[in-house]
């Protein structure tokens, strides 16, 4: 199993028989080497949304046509996209698992909002999210733009993630002390992988709340463009 980096909250997970691109934004992202597009979106199986703001959302439209592969998420946001747009979809609800070639993905809450951007301001785009994806022997708990929420006890108890991408920026999501104890509190990870951060002066800059504000056995893993992390 590899997990890649593309900068902000994007990732390209290969798991099982799927190559997930989750929260794919590449045009515009600071953090991303476009020259290296092809490279970061060659063999996807699908595309995976947390959430409809344009950092996360902003190109999986034009990803789905050119790539010819489903965009999965709240139904909401992709019953609308295949109306209109004429993509491939699978749309579902929190709660709800999709198989995506043998990656068993459950959508589970998370504590946002989400909208597209509209001619006069923002437009409903379905409810927040973050997902539990399991296959080849691990659970990755990839927690979408959130807070700390109660809802993560059950959500551990339940589900076991080994792994956590935890959205730990600050500003818009939780920043990297409230994940260290969301991590502390509730889950059990071995591995823990900080995303939605360095991508603008706004954000955290470096993980090393996170790491000081967690046990030495749980490896946190600042992540590098384009860099394989190898389970």
């Amino acid at each position: 199993m590899k997990i890649i980096w593309l900068g902000h909250s994007g990732f390209r997970i290969e798991i099982e028989g799927a190559v997930l691109l989750i929260d794919p934004w590449l045009a515009g992202n600071p953090m991303f080497p476009e020259d290296r597009r092809d490279e970061a979106v060659a063999g996807a199986t699908h595309i995976l949304l947390s959430h409809g703001h344009g950092d996360h959302a902003g190109n999986a439209l034009a990803l789905a046509q050119e790539l010819a592969i489903p965009v999965v998420g709240i139904a909401d946001l992709i019953s609308l996209w295949t109306r209109h747009h004429g993509i491939k979809g699978t749309g579902f609800n929190k709660g709800g698992t999709v198989d995506l070639n043998g990656a068993q993905v459950t959508m589970v809450n998370a504590s946002h909002s989400s909208s597209l951007e509209g001619p006069d301001g923002p437009v409903y785009a379905g409810a927040e999210a973050g997902f539990m994806i399991a296959g080849e022997g691990h659970v990755i708990y990839f927690s979408g733009d959130t807070d700390i929420m109660a809802d993560m006890a059950w959500m551990a108890e339940l589900h076991a993630p080994d792994i956590g991408i935890l959205a730990a920026g600050g500003h818009f999501t939780m920043d990297m002390s409230r994940a260290a104890f969301a991590a502390r509190k509730y889950f059990q990870f071995r591995t823990i992988i900080p995303m939605h951060y360095r991508t603008f002066p706004l954000l955290e800059q470096t993980a090393d709340a996170l790491r000081h504000g967690l046990p030495p056995e749980i490896r946190v893993e600042e992540p590098q463009v384009l860099v394989p992390i190898v389970f």
